[in-house]
């Protein structure tokens, strides 16, 4: 039987079909209603937020966007579901053109992603990330990549194209005992400062093309002591470096706020977590002093295009 067979398993009130098993993760299928959302909060800055996928595999236990889950028992199994939406070639087709019918001199700008990552591993079967930067490449949007995977260096053909383009790789800690414990389903820190490195040295600069490479060290998870440095001198290469403490714990739905698990965890790293402030800070000050020739910004202001 093919893998992409169909299964009867509905998830009550969201009319969800179960479309394949990716390992032990369930993959849906559904229409979206709109792809380009109206960007708010923290990136308000941007005029729309674009996620090809419903939910992310990685599953890391400080991630708010567990809050916008269709319903409490996907919240519970946060990581273990994922959906696609099927329409949203189509739809980012017809958006952009909509925008362009408006506003013909002024390209949008656009982050992707604010809840999922579009490179989780079930990108690499379904390709939907790849076919929507096709389709962005003919509109030439200023775009903000935002993910912790490596798989974006498949992408390179495409993204050497764009003219306006910033690729933010979130890298939280410099020591992996610190990312099993807080995140063990994503890929490891070498490689993503390999991927990071790859993309900055594998996009050939273009006359009128601005692309830029940021490290996003958010939330800012403990690195350990003996692992600083080294960390840090490894990240050299990219032109900004984004450092920002957890969200506030908030007990309110769909608002960004640390989980419970990732609060739980702090526990294990009270050495760092006692003396919070003083750690961040003294982080920050060695950021600025060892890669005195890149850009070194805190929370909203970093995630910005400029």
């Amino acid at each position: 039987m093919s893998e992409l067979s169909y299964s009867n398993d509905v998830l009550s009130k969201h009319q969800f079909l179960v479309k394949e098993k990716f390992g032990q993760v369930n993959v849906y299928g559904k229409n979206a209603q709109s792809l380009l959302n109206k960007a708010t909060g923290f990136i308000r800055d941007y005029d729309f937020t674009l996620n090809p996928y419903r939910g992310c595999q990685y599953g890391c236990s400080y991630c708010y966007a567990v809050a916008f889950s269709p319903n409490s028992q996907m919240q519970k199994e946060w990581g273990n579901w994922v959906i696609i939406k099927e329409n949203a070639v189509e739809m980012l087709e017809k958006e952009l053109q909509r925008w362009y019918r408006r506003h013909p001199d002024k390209p949008p700008s656009i982050y992707m992603s604010s809840v999922t990552d579009p490179y989780q591993p079930i990108e690499a079967k379904v390709q939907l990330t790849r076919q929507l930067l096709e389709v962005m490449i003919k509109y030439q949007p200023i775009l903000v990549i935002q993910t912790r995977s490596p798989m974006i260096t498949r992408d390179i053909n495409l993204l050497q194209q764009f003219k306006s383009l910033r690729i933010n790789l979130s890298i939280p800690t410099g020591s992996e005992a610190v990312k099993r414990d807080f995140e063990p389903q994503s890929p490891s820190i070498k490689s993503r400062i390999q991927a990071i490195g790859k993309l900055r040295y594998n996009i050939p600069f273009q006359t009128g093309h601005d692309i830029r490479f940021s490290i996003t060290i958010t939330p800012l998870l403990p690195t350990l002591p003996e692992h600083q440095d080294a960390f840090i001198l490894k990240l050299g290469f990219v032109d900004r470096i984004v450092i920002q403490e957890f969200h506030p714990t908030q007990n309110k739905s769909l608002v960004a706020s640390t989980r419970e698990q990732a609060i739980a965890l702090k526990e294990k790293y009270a050495w760092w977590y006692n003396q919070e402030q003083e750690n961040y800070s003294q982080f920050k000050q060695k950021l600025e002093f060892l890669l005195s020739d890149v850009e070194i910004k805190e929370g909203r202001e970093g995630f910005g295009y400029d």
